[in-house]
């Protein structure tokens, strides 16, 4: 990711997947970017997204080599978080449930959610508990319980 992106100043769509990037970088100028796309790279953290952070909407980012969520709490507009085939290991939700908007997560094949794989309806639940806002989880309608009003 070299500074030739910084002329891309009017781009809403980025695709850069399966480019041998290890680091996101040089999004400062992208300041219409709303979907990123860097699935099958060889990243290994999310630094460099706050420079997109006003505006990012969708971040594509699976088969990768991602193992902390660290830096995607700066990500207040995120509705769709695709990033299945990762390295994350442990409950790291916490960032994620920071982030408002998010109703759409793909988490498949982190050793995370490979943790929970012969009981999905327990995945489902744990998850949708730490993100409380998700709509979807690994392309299934997350149905919560409505609360008795009272």
């Amino acid at each position: 990711m070299d500074e030739s992106l910084s002329t891309l100043v009017n781009c809403e769509k980025l695709s850069l997947s399966t480019n041998c990037i290890e680091r996101i970088a040089n999004l400062n100028s992208l300041k219409n970017l709303r979907i990123l796309s860097l699935g099958r790279n060889n990243i290994k953290n999310l630094n460099g997204l706050e420079a997109v952070a006003d505006t990012l909407e969708e971040l594509w980012i699976s088969y990768n080599f991602i193992e902390k969520l660290r830096g995607i709490r700066v990500m207040k507009k995120l509705k769709v978080l695709y990033m299945s085939n990762n390295l994350v290991k442990d409950w790291e939700f916490v960032r994620l449930a920071e982030l408002p908007l998010l109703e759409d997560l793909v988490f498949v094949g982190n050793p995370l959610q490979e943790k929970y794989a012969s009981d999905q309806n327990n995945w489902i639940e744990e998850a949708s508990k730490r993100v409380p806002n998700l709509k979807k989880l690994d392309g299934i309608l997350v149905i919560k319980e409505e609360e008795d009003e009272e």
